[in-house]
């Protein structure tokens, strides 16, 4: 993978590998006006602001954590482990039944083991880049720069094994459409960028930076749809268990799409799209009971809509502030919604009872954006309603796991963690 600093980063100068300590910045947010475009990377990287800092608009906002006089946050926050491993930047991240999966640049895709957080296995191919990663049941679906999905079956006989079980699309169904003049029609033409499983219906979803949504058959591995879902490349995708699917793109909006069996080849159709207030959608994430979406944008705010009590539709509900470059990634668990910036920084936010939101955590120590994000419940391995346990992946190369309790006290924000190479 060519790295981001290369020449073809020009078009963003404030964006290298390694980011250096950030000045304090007398405006509290950094707005994008325009953006130019990065199509060409194989991961969408945040697309910073090019224009000089403008007065923060003023949208419904929701209380957020001063960095400078630390009296308001509520809970108490500490890095428990951080490793460095020689992959390169730490491009996605999953976690499923007490392990976690994180991709970077390399062929390898590393599985940890909680609660220890101690590697127990890898993922290997020969194609480079994991942009995404998605784990449903006993299936794990890795996504590649090359634009193909591994697919690996997880087997329990005394020690957690991964079997390589096949590839999206497959090289026979490929050459097939090839053949028959199909082929734009089986593979995506631009790297992926999300996925997303719906496994009762027997279903996976891939987004990418062509603009397209391709609907993925998983018991065969057949592409069924295209959905030709937006006019600019699409960043992120989310899937809520009433098989709702969102979509959220560069062109700054999120728009929402329903299944209809009885609708032949097209069975997706689009029933409402949302804005962002002119800011491409890098991230996406849905809190449990799917009736709260949130957007991370370029211009550092989170978006938030939540489901009218009687009509059931999305309303716009405000937005979370408090980064001051683009949010790349987003998860949600329980009340908890945590997010991961450019600005090397996580917040982890707190829903109130209200429907208000409170910035009771900031995960300091990265030397770099964060580009991926995930939460487990509680202690890791524990179950608490007021605790929980996130994993960040950075452009860095570090990963970094952190703890966090939403108690009524001080924050006590970990700003550095020793890691360990580990090779």
């Amino acid at each position: 993978m060519a790295t981001l600093d290369t020449a073809n980063s020009s078009q963003s100068p404030s964006f290298t590998l390694r980011v250096p300590q950030l000045k304090t910045n007398p405006f509290r947010r950094s707005i994008s006006t325009k953006v130019p475009s990065f199509s060409h990377f194989p991961t969408p990287p945040p697309r910073l602001a090019s224009q000089p800092s403008t007065p923060a608009r003023q949208f419904p906002s929701s209380k957020h954590l001063d960095d400078h006089d630390g009296s308001g946050p509520h809970a108490a926050t500490r890095c428990i482990s951080s490793v460095l491993k020689k992959d390169g930047q730490i491009l996605s991240v999953a976690a499923s039944d007490g392990l976690v999966y994180t991709g970077s640049e390399s062929n390898v895709v590393r599985v940890w083991k909680l609660p220890e957080f101690t590697e127990c296995g890898q993922l290997k191919t020969k194609a480079a880049v994991v942009v995404a990663i998605e784990v449903s049941n006993d299936k794990v679906y890795v996504a590649y720069a090359d634009c193909k999905i591994r697919v690996w079956r997880r087997c329990w006989e005394g020690v957690t094994r991964h079997v390589r079980v096949g590839t999206i699309p497959t090289a026979g169904s490929y050459v097939r459409n090839y053949i028959a003049g199909k082929d734009k029609m089986m593979k995506h033409m631009g790297p992926i960028s999300s996925l997303a499983i719906n496994a009762s219906d027997d279903i996976l979803y891939s987004a990418s930076l062509d603009k397209t949504v391709k609907v993925w058959r998983i018991s065969d591995h057949k592409c069924i749809e295209t959905i030709q879902a937006h006019s600019h490349p699409i960043n992120a995708i989310a899937l809520s268990d009433d098989r709702v699917l969102y979509t959220a793109s560069d062109d700054a909006t999120v728009r929402v799409w329903r299944r209809n069996f009885c609708s032949g080849d097209r069975p997706h159709s689009l029933t409402i799209t949302l804005t962002a207030k002119s800011s491409p959608v890098k991230t996406l994430t849905l809190t449990s009971d799917g009736a709260v979406l949130y957007g991370g944008c370029t211009d550092g705010y989170i978006h938030y809509w939540h489901k009218g009590f009687f009509s059931g539709q999305l309303q716009y509900g405000g937005s979370l502030q408090g980064h001051t470059h683009a949010v790349m990634c987003l998860a949600s668990l329980g009340s908890f919604v945590v997010s991961g910036s450019a600005d090397s920084t996580g917040r982890v936010w707190v829903r109130e009872q209200d429907g208000q939101h409170s910035c009771v955590a900031v995960l300091q120590g990265h030397r770099g954006p964060i580009r991926c994000v995930t939460v487990f419940p509680g202690r890791v391995g524990e179950e608490a309603e007021d605790e929980c346990t996130v994993c960040t992946g950075s452009l860095d190369g570090v990963l970094k796991v952190w703890r966090v309790a939403n108690n009524a006290g001080r924050v006590l924000v970990q700003k550095s963690c020793e890691y360990f190479d580990l090779d």
